[in-house]
């Protein structure tokens, strides 16, 4: 009975503290948010914990840190493990092996989407003739760029290709990435929860 209590509270608060760490997050993007009291409470609350994952250099790229996706993907685990446990009064090593991957697949499938959707966009911009000219051009390919250099070079090897070729095969191995491992991750993680132990 204790240990239900103990991992209901402990669910409860992952939960909130996961909540103040994305409200923190949002707060990062509006400077003139960061100036009060109250944000600087919260910023000495939830840096320390964001800190340590946007440390890992993995979740970063010249322009953009998705080191927060993770620290709230581990949240989350962590939250739904206490209610799982709190609920059952127990957990397998499976539901929690489950539940590992299916965060680590939501970190990489948010990039994987981003990095599609960017794709997408500057293809469009790109077989419409938009000007090249228009900072927004810049900045999805700086985003994009190294993605679709490893891309391309994994499968086109050494061979020149244009650039709307490297775009549509970015798209492509984006897209699929995307649902294949979706599926994947489904099947593995159906297979995980059903483990005995």
């Amino acid at each position: 009975m204790a240990l239900t209590v103990i991992a209901r509270i402990l669910s409860i608060a992952a939960s909130v503290y996961s909540l103040l760490c994305a409200i923190r997050v949002f707060m990062t993007w509006m400077p003139q948010w960061g100036r009060s009291q109250g944000s600087r409470w919260l910023a000495r609350i939830t840096d320390p914990y964001l800190g340590l994952f946007s440390r890992i250099s993995v979740f970063r790229t010249e322009r953009f840190d998705f080191s927060p996706i993770a620290a709230l993907a581990v949240l989350s685990v962590a939250s739904s493990t206490f209610a799982t446990l709190a609920n059952t009064g127990y957990v397998t090593v499976g539901f929690i092996l489950s539940l590992l991957l299916q965060a680590v697949w939501s970190a990489a499938a948010f990039m994987l989407s981003f990095y599609a959707v960017c794709a997408i966009v500057r293809l469009i911009g790109y077989a419409s003739h938009l000007s090249n000219l228009n900072p927004l051009w810049d900045i999805l390919d700086a985003i994009l760029n190294p993605v679709l250099y490893r891309i391309n070079r994994s499968i086109y090897r050494h061979r020149a290709i244009n650039y709307m070729q490297g775009l549509v095969t970015g798209v492509i191995v984006l897209v699929l990435l995307r649902v294949a491992g979706g599926a994947l991750v489904k099947l593995l993680s159906s297979l995980l929860v059903s483990l005995p132990f």
